[in-house]
């Protein structure tokens, strides 16, 4: 099971998103579809898909949050073809930050923000072998900025099974970007890779709620170690979020808690939620107890 999953707020689109994303790779498919009464934005409706064989989540709740490029997702292409299949898709309707052509380091590589406001990096490496075809990309920016490389050390302390595989810095001739910033950084976390850049230039956004990221945990003693590292904004902490000292947000969720909401019963369902949404840092004996009735 993937342990770690982006997690994608959207104010009313969920559903049509998941859809649409689905719609575009091999390997693909919309799993649970649960509605949750009674939380304070009304009620909300999730969606957990997969994407070229990888897991995500998505939600449809009363939001203020919008995406932007601080985090996007890296599309590691097969041919060139397909690039182009997926830029064109992926653009429609969207906003072009980079534009599809040949680069120093990829024969085809552009950077767009979908019809839904989220950020896409396609990319056609020839001879290249892909382990992941979807990563999630994270570029410092704003007050951020040139904290990359120590973001990177930070996650890789904090989860077990975690690597720092490429690192690549910008040279004293860029003329963009500071000097011994990470221009591309790789590395893994629970087996999933993720990316993380320096934005050198003056950006006006950062990270925020709209992505966060889900680690599923076994026991609360891994619940505990996720919340106490990470942890460090005290206001953002609710029913399982967190934020981090760069402004990354994650959840820090029970693996049962997945069974609980899937089950039939209403009433059931309408403790655990009622349950959750006092908690910050989640109870997974408290959610038991309550679950069990």
């Amino acid at each position: 099971m993937q342990k770690i999953i982006p997690h994608f707020w959207f104010d009313q689109e969920a559903i049509k998103a998941a859809e649409f994303y689905s719609s575009l790779f091999d390997i693909h498919s919309l799993n649970t579809h649960v509605t949750i009464y009674d939380i304070p934005s009304g009620a909300a409706e999730t969606v957990k898909f997969i994407l070229a064989g990888q897991s995500f989540m998505a939600i449809s709740a009363e939001s203020s949050f919008k995406f932007t490029p601080a985090v996007s997702f890296q599309v590691f292409c097969d041919t060139a073809k397909e690039a182009e299949y997926l830029w064109k898709e992926l653009s429609d309707g969207g906003n072009i930050l980079m534009p599809l052509g040949a680069n120093a380091f990829s024969d085809k590589y552009g950077w767009t923000e979908d019809k839904y406001g989220l950020s896409w990096q396609i990319l056609y490496l020839p001879n290249q072998f892909i382990t992941q075809k979807i990563v999630p990309t994270l570029l410092f920016s704003d007050e951020q900025c040139g904290k990359a490389k120590e973001a990177m050390t930070f996650y890789t302390s904090v989860f077990f099974n975690s690597t720092i595989d490429v690192l690549h810095y910008y040279g004293e001739d860029d003329e963009q970007n500071q000097a011994g910033t990470v221009m591309y950084g790789l590395f893994e976390l629970e087996g999933l890779f993720f990316v993380a850049m320096d934005g050198g230039a003056a950006h006006d956004f950062t990270f925020n709620e709209a992505i966060s990221f889900m680690i599923y945990c076994d026991t609360q003693e891994e619940i505990d170690h996720y919340w106490e590292k990470l942890s460090t904004v005290p206001e953002s902490e609710h029913y399982g979020w967190l934020k981090d000292k760069y402004g990354v947000s994650w959840q820090i969720i029970p693996t049962i808690i997945k069974d609980m909401m899937a089950t039939k019963n209403p009433e059931q369902l309408k403790r655990v939620t009622e349950a959750f949404l006092k908690m910050k840092k989640l109870d997974i004996a408290e959610l038991k107890r309550i679950y069990e009735g």
